[in-house]
């Protein structure tokens, strides 16, 4: 595996996560209690043996960099490593990436010294867990100059996806970029062959075939596509391939979750936690990496957990727990309850000193306070809900929108980073 280079996109402003992308670049949202979204993408590389790895981004970077760093440092024996290409101004070229392609273009001059043979680009918002290595078996076999990993998903999931027509052979015929839910595309439903069809009968209502954003470019393929001014892989670079080269799909039947915005970030998480979680945690042969913290075990003093997830470092006290994630160092106090709750925790302790002096200024300490109350929403970092609150309780309807604080988008309440909620408040 040593002659693939892979490329992992870290994505524009992330608009459609925000405001949990407004002070962190997309992949490093946290995710799961105790991880971050890039993580995802990275365990999948070094879990198929692919450990040279490039991740481009630009918005936002520093909690990125400073994860990044303290995650993965491989051995000096093994020639893997994990970098950050942030978008600068350099002599020959100026501006930010103006998209996926044009961020991979911009960066050339660091991957022509590693001289790989194929290049791999991954997505850094996405939940799967995939073998690369077959992907990367069936791109050598089958002579393509590029291969598409791409997956079954519903008309509904076709909206926002690129969606690939394949013959038998699985070489791609067409490609739509995000069709929307207005155009007929009846056409581009998955043929009736074997394979796919046996997977079309385990769900009927996938009937399309959608690129999952990952790719294998031949070393050449890749040149060639970035010669010319094109500036998304999705909405030219593919289009224009499919016309000029062998460009084939690889299909991936396993989960596999676009988790891009507010709704589908808040609800694969949450399904981490369920009795039967679509993306198995559990996995030895392929776990999820992240930041080794070091921290206690969770501390649970007589509590109620319902299909609940609990990160190291916590300290929960006769509380009730119900279909949740709580994330690294969270302090859950006496009487407080939690339903349909993604709490990601905080960065740090605070020390008896620092909680008695906020206290004397009516600020609550980092966490959930005595006898608060909370259904669907997402807690951010270092959050201070105070005692007594009510939070997604007594409203009929939620509203989108920005209320200071906090956020609702698609009816989920966000709490800011950092935010501060005083005792006895109701949202």
């Amino acid at each position: 595996m040593d002659n693939v280079l892979c490329i992992i996109l870290g994505g524009g402003k992330g608009t459609r996560l925000y405001p949990l992308t407004a002070d962190r670049a997309k992949p490093a949202v946290p995710f799961g209690g105790k991880s971050r979204l890039i993580d995802i993408a990275i365990s999948n590389c070094i879990n198929s043996g692919l450990r040279r790895i490039f991740i481009l981004t630009q918005f936002e970077s520093a909690s990125l960099n400073f994860h990044i760093n303290r995650s993965y440092q491989f051995d000096g024996f093994s020639r893997g490593f994990v970098e950050i290409l942030a978008a600068t101004q350099k002599s020959a070229q100026s501006g930010w990436y103006e998209g996926t392609a044009d961020a991979v273009r911009k960066n050339w001059k660091n991957y022509e010294m590693h001289n790989p043979d194929y290049y791999m680009i991954l997505s850094g918002d996405q939940l799967y867990n995939m073998d690369l290595t077959a992907f990367l078996r069936q791109h050598k076999q089958s002579g393509a100059d590029i291969t598409i990993a791409a997956t079954p998903v519903s008309r509904t999931d076709a909206n926002q996806l690129g969606i690939l027509k394949i013959d038998s052979d699985k070489k791609i015929d067409s490609f739509l970029e995000k069709p929307g839910p207005d155009l007929d595309i009846s056409e581009l439903k998955i043929p009736e062959s074997e394979g796919i069809q046996s997977r079309r009968e385990e769900d009927g209502r996938k009937e399309y075939l959608a690129s999952m954003g990952i790719y294998i470019f031949n070393a050449d393929a890749m040149e060639e596509c970035l010669k010319n001014d094109s500036t998304d892989f999705g909405k030219e670079i593919i289009p224009d391939a499919i016309r000029n080269k062998k460009v084939l799909a690889y299909v991936y039947d396993g989960y596999w979750e676009d988790i891009g915005t507010i709704k589908s970030f808040y609800e694969a998480n949450l399904n981490l936690a369920s009795s039967h979680p679509k993306f198995n945690l559990y996995d030895e042969e392929k776990p999820v990496f992240t930041h080794r913290r070091n921290l206690p075990p969770s501390k649970i003093n007589s509590c109620v957990f319902k299909h609940s997830l609990a990160a190291e470092g916590s300290i929960i006290t006769d509380a009730y727990i119900n279909y949740s994630i709580v994330g690294v160092r969270t302090i859950i106090s006496e009487g407080a309850s939690l339903d349909g709750v993604y709490c990601m925790g905080s960065d740090w302790y605070e020390t008896r000193e620092d909680r008695d002096h906020n206290r004397e200024m009516g600020i609550p300490d980092i966490g959930i306070g005595r006898g608060s109350v909370i259904k669907g929403a997402i807690i951010d970092k270092n959050a201070r809900i105070g005692s007594a609150c009510r939070i997604g309780i007594d409203a009929d309807s939620r509203r989108d929108g920005d209320y200071g604080n906090y956020h609702i988008v698609d009816g989920i309440i966000i709490i800011h980073k950092g935010a501060v909620i005083k005792d006895g408040t109701v949202i």
